[in-house]
């Protein structure tokens, strides 16, 4: 037999079984914790990592260590996509079922922004004190946009996101969304962020900004935001920004420019007491990319030490030329 029909067959006795159609359902839907879908579908946890593991061997869910953690979510691509497009057409949007499923869904879900509010709670003094100090975050944002350009974005992916509030802001120019960040706690805050706002496109993941997850030339818009000042060696994270970008493809970079606010450093982790363009330009084109003068914003008029926000467009050549014979 070929190997297409083998693979075939070994997808099709992945799913052919209700609890791992009623996972799948699930994890179509959002990316999901064990614990969340121990809770949603009210199985042993043992039981349910079986079945999550044949599903994930046959190519039908991915698994996503985070930490402490695993999540899951169903396969985005490939043949194992393929099949479950297949599947879920054949059966329809109104299966009683998968409906009971998402309706105890939403109640997990509830928990997952509780626990999202709570650890946000807890740091938002620390937050805000940052905020204090530079533009208004709105105005940034819509120069954010505009220099990013209309889209459509195939796919855009966020080094570092936080709160999820990029993802949340480019998730309607984009066919995909995804960001990455060391975080347990911040990417718990994400979820609850994206679910909040209904970006359904959108998805978080753990992963380190230096080392992305992510194929070559996967992505045309990449973005990083406020992050590089945190990293011990920040050319690493432009150059996988480089890598993973296609020809034509973007990069943003939002951070400080240079301060002597060493406060920042103490009370709030800050490695780098803002980014020098030109350490950025020779990264960049370390990189394969062309960094333009950035935009700056400055401080508030009432702030008084204040930071200056920059926002660096970069670009990756549409084509390589091919050398002269």
């Amino acid at each position: 037999m070929s190997e297409h029909f083998d693979g075939l067959l070994e997808r099709l006795r992945a799913a052919g079984e209700p609890t791992r159609l009623r996972l799948l359902a699930l994890l179509r839907h959002q990316d999901l914790s064990v614990g969340e879908l121990v809770q949603v579908l009210e199985q042993s946890q043992p039981r349910l990592s079986h079945h999550l593991k044949a599903l994930s061997e046959a190519g039908l869910a991915e698994r996503l260590p985070e930490g402490a953690f695993v999540f899951y979510r169903a396969a985005r691509s490939g043949p194992g996509k393929e099949l479950l497009d297949t599947l879920f057409r054949a059966l329809g949007p109104a299966v009683p079922e998968f409906e009971t499923d998402l309706e105890r869904l939403r109640s997990v879900m509830a928990g997952r922004a509780a626990s999202a509010a709570a650890y946000f709670s807890s740091i938002a003094e620390t937050w805000d004190a940052v905020r204090a100090l530079h533009y208004p975050n709105e105005a940034i944002e819509r120069a954010l946009l505009e220099l990013a350009g209309p889209g459509p974005f195939r796919r855009l992916i966020d080094f570092g996101t936080g709160t999820g509030r990029m993802l949340a802001l480019f998730a309607p120019f984009a066919a995909e969304a995804e960001g990455i960040d060391f975080s347990h706690r911040m990417l718990t805050v994400a979820r609850a962020n994206l679910d909040s706002a209904n970006a359904r496109n959108a998805r978080v993941r753990f992963g380190n900004v230096t080392a992305v997850p992510f194929a070559d030339a996967s992505a045309d818009l990449v973005i990083i935001h406020q992050v590089l000042h945190f990293l011990d060696a920040p050319a690493d994270a432009i150059a996988e920004a480089g890598r993973v970008l296609a020809p034509g493809g973007r990069l943003l970079v939002i951070d400080f420019a240079p301060h002597d606010l060493e406060f920042l450093r103490a009370e709030h982790g800050h490695h780098r007491l803002g980014v020098r363009h030109d350490a950025l330009a020779n990264w960049s084109g370390q990189a394969g990319l062309n960094l333009e003068a950035p935009l700056s914003f400055a401080p508030p008029e009432n702030s008084a030490p204040g930071l200056t926000v920059k926002i660096w467009r970069a670009s990756k050549a549409a084509a390589i030329r091919e050398k002269a014979a």
